[in-house]
């Protein structure tokens, strides 16, 4: 890649996941997965950041504070908002804070922590 694509990154901030949902994760694991899947981003030459969410309230306030100064190619809104069923009111505010906030990015949805790389290249 010749010039760096923008990534922002979308998910919940590892401390405020409900973990009985998923017993196999932990703050200090998905912390990790998170990052792994940013340096494998920057390491195939994407300027990746994270936004991370911490309830409801204010998930779109927070997604479209992360959006005001930096102008992304991509928004990816990760899985443990968009696949968990009691998320989803947060997962169509965030929808639409992205479409208002930066209707020029192309919006992808990774499966997991581990295939988000995967999800931007479908875009490109």
């Amino acid at each position: 890649m010749t010039d760096k694509k923008s990534v922002l990154l979308i998910g919940w901030d590892p401390d405020a996941v409900d973990y009985s949902k998923w017993p196999e994760l932990n703050p200090e694991k998905l912390r990790s997965a998170l990052e792994a899947d940013r340096s494998n981003l920057s390491s195939l030459g994407y300027n990746a950041s994270w936004c991370f969410v911490v309830d409801a309230a204010s998930a779109s306030d927070a997604v479209a504070q992360a959006l005001v100064n930096t102008t992304y190619d991509y928004v990816l809104i990760g899985a443990g908002v968009r696949l968990d069923p009691e998320a989803f009111m947060v997962f169509e505010q965030i929808v639409n804070a992205v479409h208002a906030s930066a209707p020029e990015a192309k919006v992808c949805f990774n499966t997991n922590p581990f295939d988000t790389a995967e999800a931007i290249k479908r875009w490109i």
